[in-house]
């Protein structure tokens, strides 16, 4: 006979699934010990009676209502009985390596190239359901592990789910690529989306035999770099990015245009705003000015004074000058002919002065009291025979360019002291002496004034 065991227990390494304990003579004294991340499964003439978890436990009635019926049933309690206890590792097993056993077809959507593809990676299995897991997977075989090396394992989990993992890959993987929009030649750079779209492509799978896949990795898909097809859908890609860059970069040229006539057009506006700035600037400047100017003539007006008062002022101010210069030679003979000269040049300069403005003078002589003189009435006048400027005919000299020109005969006489001729007067201008020509008294100064004469030559009143 068996011996019958004692104590039901397994501590074996983590990579085994489920382990079926050798012993399957027990009694009611038997002990069963359950470690943590455990479960054991105990079954009696293929049935399964109950789910143990983390513990330690008697197999008797009193602690274990069906499992000690049924010993009582079978035994009466007391004598060896015939059974089975499993223990489930609910632990996650972690990197467990899957890889497709043939390359996928995959038709690149865009330019219709069909290439084959391979895909690898990993995945992490935890058990949900001890039961269904050993119903649907174990049934009379002593274990399961991952790789199921060993003789205490007849079966190995990576050969039971290879053939669906291989089919749920091959069945999904070109439609994850299409429906994530990826460029095959850039899958590398998607792994983590297409791992999660075939996750829940697989789960389902799993889950009929009490397992679940809380990770699931795509760490490699295998690229034809040999195929010619490959190689023709590689070209097509670099040319679609090298014409994508060019009008990337025309974009760019354009838009850094736009931005410089936008600049440009920015500094126009300011210009032009600091123009239109200027310009009212000066309008407002001139304006002030205006009414600036508009006061002044409305005080002026209020004073009684105009713009042609100041002309003649300034007029009368020359007149009174040249005048002034008259009769300040020294005594003597010789002193007598220099004063006379200079005071006939001082009279002429006044005279030119008022010629010049003749409107002023006309003003300047209404204030003096005498009717303006027409022009017939006016100075004789004669011609410069150098330079054409009209000067008077008692002038010596040319009050224009300077040109010596003597005087007109018909206005002279022959000095009875010097024997020059001299302009008609009372005196000589060359010696001084008195000429018989017929001289009379200014009314105004009572000065000696030259027959013909039309003005007075010493305050420049007009002779009647």
């Amino acid at each position: 006979m068996a011996k019958i065991a004692d104590i039901i227990k397994y501590e074996g390494d983590n990579s085994t699934f489920i382990w079926k304990h050798p012993c399957e003579d027990f009694n009611a004294l038997t002990q069963l010990i359950v470690h943590e991340s455990q479960e054991a499964v105990f079954f009696m003439n293929g049935e399964a009676l109950d789910v143990f978890r983390a513990g330690r436990y008697t197999l008797e009635s009193q602690n274990i209502p069906l499992v000690g019926k049924a010993l009582n049933r079978a035994t009466g309690g007391e004598t060896p009985f015939h059974c089975e206890v499993y223990f489930i590792n609910k632990t996650v097993q972690m990197d467990l390596n899957w890889g497709t056993d043939s390359k996928v077809r995959y038709l690149e959507p865009e330019y219709g190239i069909p290439v084959e593809i391979g895909a690898s990676g990993s995945l992490n299995l935890k058990v949900e359901d001890s039961l269904k897991l050993l119903v649907k997977l174990v049934g009379t075989m002593n274990g399961i592990a991952w790789d199921g090396s060993g003789e205490d394992f007849t079966k190995s989990l990576r050969e039971s789910f290879r053939p669906m993992i291989s089919t749920a890959v091959k069945s999904n993987l070109s439609a994850a690529i299409k429906e994530n929009g990826i460029n095959v030649l850039e899958v590398d750079e998607h792994l983590t989306e297409l791992s999660a779209t075939l996750k829940a492509k697989i789960e389902p799978g799993f889950g009929e035999y009490g397992l679940a896949v809380p990770n699931f990795y795509l760490t490699t898909v295998v690229l034809p770099e040999d195929d010619p097809n490959f190689a023709q859908l590689r070209e097509l890609h670099t040319v679609a990015l090298k014409t994508g860059m060019a009008a990337a970069e025309a974009q760019v040229t354009a838009a850094r245009r736009e931005a410089e006539l936008e600049r440009q057009t920015t500094q126009t506006e300011v210009a032009k705003r600091e123009a239109e700035r200027q310009v009212i600037a000066a309008q407002a400047q001139a304006e002030a000015t205006r009414q600036a100017g508009f006061a002044e003539a409305q005080v002026m007006q209020a004073q009684g004074i105009t713009k042609k008062d100041y002309v003649q002022a300034e007029v009368q101010k020359a007149y009174a000058e040249g005048i002034g210069k008259m009769g300040s030679g020294s005594g003597g003979s010789g002193g007598a002919g220099g004063s006379t000269m200079s005071d006939i040049i001082g009279l002429g300069v006044g005279l030119q002065a008022a010629q010049a403005m003749s409107g002023q003078i006309n003003g300047i002589f209404g204030n003096l009291g005498a009717p303006a003189p027409d022009k017939a009435a006016g100075p004789e006048m004669r011609k410069c025979p150098k330079c054409g400027a009209d000067i008077p005919a008692q002038s010596k000299f040319c009050l224009v360019c300077g040109e010596k020109v003597g005087t007109a005969p018909e206005d002279t006489v022959v000095c009875p002291g010097c024997g020059n001729r001299v302009p008609k007067g009372k005196f000589c201008i060359e010696c001084g002496a008195t000429l018989s020509t017929g001289e009379r008294k200014c009314p105004k100064c009572g000065a000696d004034v030259p027959a013909g004469g039309k003005f007075c030559l010493e305050c420049g009143e007009k002779q009647e």
